[in-house]
């Protein structure tokens, strides 16, 4: 199972637009380097956080059709947008993204933040039936790049489930 990476988005700060970069480092066990959810400046920082998140391209295209709603300018609030993969088979598996090794970890449902940034109504809903994307963990260091390859690895390696995750963070805290 391969896909590619179509764009890469980040922001410094929670509610602030996404920015479209065409390179980022990503930190093991803490994410990609400048944005939100990694200096701790995320609109859920402290109570529901992802290290990275993923989305398909196929999934706003399906939005498009069927909402009349263009998120193609990382209103969809994800960092990573794929093709050619269902990111949600890659729940509970490592995978590669160029260098970086990643984890998936949970789903990324959507909220209604992420409408009130968009400012359209309708985003929320849009994004549900999995197409709200997944949460993944930074595994092994390194830089991904707009056109990188993904490709499955294997089974994640005694990952921890979402309650144990989020009891861990809390406890760093």
């Amino acid at each position: 199972m391969t896909g590619v990476v179509e764009t890469i988005y980040t922001t410094p700060a929670g509610s602030e637009p996404m920015e479209e970069v065409e390179a980022i480092e990503a930190v093991a066990r803490q994410g990609l380097r400048g944005d939100r959810y990694m200096k701790g400046t995320g609109y859920y920082s402290g109570l529901d956080e992802c290290e990275v998140t993923f989305i398909e391209h196929e999934a706003i295209e399906e939005i498009e059709a069927e909402f009349d709603i263009d998120l193609t300018d990382g209103q969809h609030r994800r960092n990573v947008v794929t093709s050619g993969v269902s990111v949600h088979d890659l729940l509970n598996r490592q995978f590669s993204v160029g260098d970086v090794t990643f984890e998936g970890t949970r789903p990324r449902p959507p909220c209604a933040h992420v409408e009130q940034v968009a400012d359209e109504e309708g985003v929320s809903r849009a994004l549900k039936n999995k197409r709200g994307g997944i949460c993944a963990s930074v595994v092994e260091n390194g830089t991904i790049h707009a056109g990188d390859e993904l490709a499955v690895l294997g089974d994640a390696e005694g990952g921890e489930g979402v309650a144990d995750a989020i009891k861990n963070r809390l406890v760093d805290q």
